[in-house]
């Protein structure tokens, strides 16, 4: 399993003061130093966090993976074709939410994230479909040529009794299956921490999970590199 990091949130940490300082992108160059596979931004409508300069300069700089999370929208789908991310991940966006509140709807957007992937299909960039753990969600998936998905798991992220996770991780173990089944890449994130990541690591069929808050909250207290190390250990327990 692999371990991409979402860096979000150095950005809103530096934008709370209208400064410069933290740079998502140093921060972004460190964390591929200290081991990690990837890294991931989201692009939002409203420049929340991440923005057009930032995402520009990682993609001239990092030497791994850069995975662009994006709404479907005509603006950002075609920032998107211009720098060329080697993975868009299509996730849904309303502006009043904190941050990424579950799947995004295929069967019910089916025609227009269609023509959203053929696209960034266009410009050879790869795509995949942030969604719930939903057999008939990744049948659509697949059925418009995503290439990925990437499987919401926040609803494990909050469970709080055995039954609940044990549920949770069920529905996401039989749909990364079914996915692979269908040839599709599978991605997974999403409240993904240091707590919960030893029991997930038991879904053999995902290859990567994306990760930023927890590993950015980490370290506040112990430090960038031991915050990544120690999520990278956990991440390759699989």
């Amino acid at each position: 399993m692999k371990f991409s990091l979402n860096v979000d949130h150095i950005a809103t940490l530096r934008n709370a003061r209208g400064e410069v300082q933290p740079d998502p992108v140093t921060f972004a160059l460190m964390a591929e130093q200290y081991g990690v596979d990837g890294i991931v931004v989201h692009l939002r409508e409203d420049r929340r966090h991440i923005n057009e300069r930032d995402v520009r300069l990682l993609r001239e700089l990092i030497t791994t993976k850069l995975d662009l999370e994006m709404a479907a929208v005509d603006e950002i789908i075609e920032i998107a074709r211009d720098i060329q991310p080697e993975l868009a991940t299509i996730v849904p966006e309303r502006r009043q939410e904190l941050t990424t509140e579950g799947g995004v709807n295929v069967i019910d957007n089916i025609h227009h994230l269609k023509d959203t992937i053929e696209r960034l299909h266009e410009s050879e960039i790869s795509v995949s479909l942030f969604i719930e753990p939903d057999i008939n969600q990744i049948d659509a998936a697949s059925e418009i040529n995503a290439d990925f998905i990437e499987i919401h798991t926040g609803n494990y992220a909050n469970a709080v009794n055995e039954d609940e996770i044990f549920d949770e991780l069920e529905r996401i173990r039989i749909a990364a299956k079914h996915a692979k089944k269908l040839g599709l890449g599978v991605n997974a994130g999403h409240g993904l921490n240091y707590n919960n990541m030893k029991e997930f690591t038991a879904i053999k069929d995902i290859d990567e999970v994306s990760i930023g808050h927890a590993v950015i909250a980490r370290a506040v207290f112990v430090g960038v590199e031991r915050a990544i190390k120690e999520m990278i250990q956990l991440v390759s327990l699989v």
